[in-house]
């Protein structure tokens, strides 16, 4: 009983003193490294570089299981990524055998019909290579030039809805600038009320409607299309809808989706004519031919004197 008295009175005093020191020491650490002395400066990097590199066999255990942690989330989320790639290639079979079916059903009907397909609708289908990379230029490189027929000012579609027009064509490539990029101006019609307006890029997923003929004949929710107004796009290609901004602004709600720009389509458009003159808007007047001008003689009446008919009938 004695004896474990004294162990006990003898570790208690121990326990307590290195508790202080534990303190002192830390209060110690805290001081050097809140200290703002080049010499504190200096001393802290030496400590710095001879414990740091010293405590890499401690940290490797830690570093190991964070690893594994970080590799099995990453095994989890591709396994999920292949359950539902399965899924959408199941769904994606299902709609290439309709989409077979209704392209020879779609054959078979312009077949009997006769149909002669505008060269206008046809379009080019590229892949989006890049995109800008700025957010105060909005455009997206392609990979289809003037090797595959791209001509400059061409409208671009993903499938849904115009996305731009073709700003820069080169033997492999081409650039197209987005409806959002301030540099854009395109005339839109308003359905159903028919009014005409400019679209204008400002940087915005919805940009606004400019220079409107009647604010109030639009409503939210009605449908914009190109109005083909200039020849700088064909008519009726789908925009968007107008939505009502913020700032009490009216906008466009894009029907393209610029979050997933992938595939594409540039579609042909026949340039319209540009006139340069000012009489050439009046179609100019073909010249008579020689019979037209004889039939006109013939028909003339006689711009001779009646007097001087007379005299010659009397001599005659």
């Amino acid at each position: 009983m004695a004896r474990e008295r004294h162990q006990t009175d003898f570790i208690g005093p121990i326990r307590r003193l290195l508790i202080g020191i534990l303190v002192l020491f830390c209060l110690a650490v805290f001081l050097v490294w809140r200290i703002d002395s080049p010499r504190v400066e200096r001393f802290r990097a030496m400590v710095v570089d001879r414990v740091v590199p010293s405590f890499d066999w401690a940290m490797a255990p830690v570093t190991g299981l964070v690893n594994l942690a970080q590799d099995f989330e990453s095994y989890q989320r591709l396994a999920e990524q292949n359950a539902d790639l399965r899924r959408e290639l199941q769904q994606m079979k299902a709609w290439r055998e309709a989409a077979l079916q209704l392209e020879q059903e779609n054959a078979k009907l312009r077949d009997l019909n006769q149909v002669s397909l505008d060269p206008e609708l046809t379009w080019i289908t590229g892949v989006v290579l890049a995109d800008s990379g700025s957010p105060f230029r909005q455009s997206v490189l392609l990979n289809v030039g003037r090797r595959d027929g791209i001509l400059d000012g061409w409208p671009v579609m993903d499938g849904i809805g115009l996305v731009g027009r073709v700003s820069g064509v080169g033997a492999d490539t081409s650039r197209a600038i987005l409806l959002t990029d301030t540099s854009s101006r395109i005339p839109v019609t308003i359905q159903p009320s028919g009014q005409r307006a400019i679209l204008a890029g400002d940087n915005t997923v919805n940009p606004p409607l400019m220079f409107l003929e009647n604010d109030d004949l639009v409503r939210p929710g009605d449908r914009v299309v190109s109005s083909g107004d200039g020849g700088v796009f064909p008519a009726d290609l789908l925009v968007g809808q107008v939505a009502l901004g913020t700032d009490r602004q009216l906008r466009v709600r894009l029907a393209a989706d610029y979050e997933r720009l992938e595939f594409l389509r540039v579609m042909r458009s026949q340039p319209a004519e540009r006139i340069s003159e000012t009489g050439a808007l009046i179609a100019p007047v073909a010249p008579p031919t020689p019979d037209e001008e004889e039939e006109a003689a013939e028909g003339e009446p006689s711009t001779e004197r009646p007097d001087l008919l007379a005299s010659e009938a009397a001599d005659g």
